[in-house]
């Protein structure tokens, strides 16, 4: 019975937890590859899908996923030069703003496990990426970071929020984060980078070579690279490696779903860049981290940009915000709170 209960727990704790967590890696480099020409907006009825059918499958396991936002919560759809954005919006009205960004191929679903601690706290907005998967539709191509920037731009005036904005990351959207700080510092409160996809380190030679074999259209490239990439999750048992099948199927769906698009490719950060960061920033990476290793990430932080308060994470490794959601949670809020 307790081990009936010690798995239910788990399930609880992980299920849904990464939304498409999973596909943020699995098929970028297969993107990038395959979209590297430009393709000819085509406004049909179920852009940005590949059919109708497309859409109607992904979007009736979104909005199951979507069944399972823990608090209340509102949804909008904002109108940008770059189309509509999606954001689920939970939290007091008047609390402080605090945007959170997705990984990549992902969407707002990603914060499951984290939103209830944050929004006790702060007016949480979810975005899903214009430029991504999700209920976000762009009509118009986003090709250079400062194109995101001024969608950003775009989207927090919607949202009327104007300065004093705390703005969140993980992974793609990490870097994201920091394109915005270095160009709108003035509108940000601080930042916080969760294990950020380039940045700070290149991509490691182990995560590329898994990567593109995710380009191959089979369900098991997904599934290796999902259990590789996620090995902290695979060690929690039988709760946990359900949670990979399902979520790797979810990441193969997008990837068969979604037209092709190239995305804008990460940068690492110069010296310069990092140390120009002038708003409050919190990196955290799980000690496990495998696009690039934790402590050398940490190093190089700590000798080029010391005002950076960079922290590891035990037991997790991309899944950071999953497995040690509570740790993560606690840092982040503690993180928040400080007057700098």
């Amino acid at each position: 019975m307790r081990k009936m209960q010690k798995a239910k727990s788990v399930k609880k704790c992980f299920l849904f937890g990464f939304g498409t967590l999973i596909a943020l890696m699995t098929i970028v480099v297969g993107i990038a590859m395959i979209s590297s020409g430009s393709e000819t907006m085509k406004m049909t009825p179920y852009h940005p899908f590949r059919s109708a059918k497309a859409k109607e499958q992904y979007l009736k396991v979104y909005d199951l996923k979507a069944g399972n936002w823990p608090v209340p919560s509102e949804s909008r759809l904002v109108s940008t030069s770059f189309g509509e954005t999606f954001v689920r919006i939970s939290g007091p009205a008047e609390a402080p703003p605090l945007v959170l960004l997705h990984g990549i191929n992902g969407n707002s679903l990603q914060w499951i496990t984290n939103v209830e601690a944050l929004s006790a706290r702060y007016r949480v907005f979810a975005v899903d990426n214009i430029y991504d998967c999700g209920r976000s539709v762009y009509t118009r191509a986003v090709k250079t970071p400062d194109d995101y920037v001024v969608w950003l731009d775009e989207l927090f005036d919607a949202l009327q929020l104007r300065n004093g904005i705390n703005l969140m990351g993980l992974s793609y959207g990490g870097w994201l984060t920091t394109q915005y700080a270095l160009r709108h510092p003035g509108r940000l409160e601080k930042i916080v980078l969760l294990a950020p996809v380039c940045t700070v380190l290149p991509l490691s030679y182990k995560w590329i070579s898994r990567a593109v074999l995710c380009a191959v259209p089979h369900r098991y490239f997904t599934r290796s690279f999902v259990y590789w990439l996620l090995e902290d999750t695979a060690k929690k048992g039988e709760a946990g490696r359900k949670v990979l099948d399902e979520e790797a199927e979810f990441a193969f769906l997008a990837y068969r779903s979604f037209k092709h698009r190239p995305m804008v490719n990460p940068t690492v950060l110069s010296d310069e860049e990092l140390q120009a960061l002038k708003v409050p920033t919190l990196f955290l990476i799980g000690e496990n981290e495998k696009i690039y290793s934790a402590r050398k990430a940490i190093e190089r932080l700590n000798r080029v940009a010391p005002r950076i308060r960079s922290e590891v994470i035990p037991k997790a490794g991309h899944d950071l915000t999953v497995v040690q959601a509570k740790l993560v949670n606690g840092k982040v809020l503690e993180f928040l709170s400080l007057s700098f």
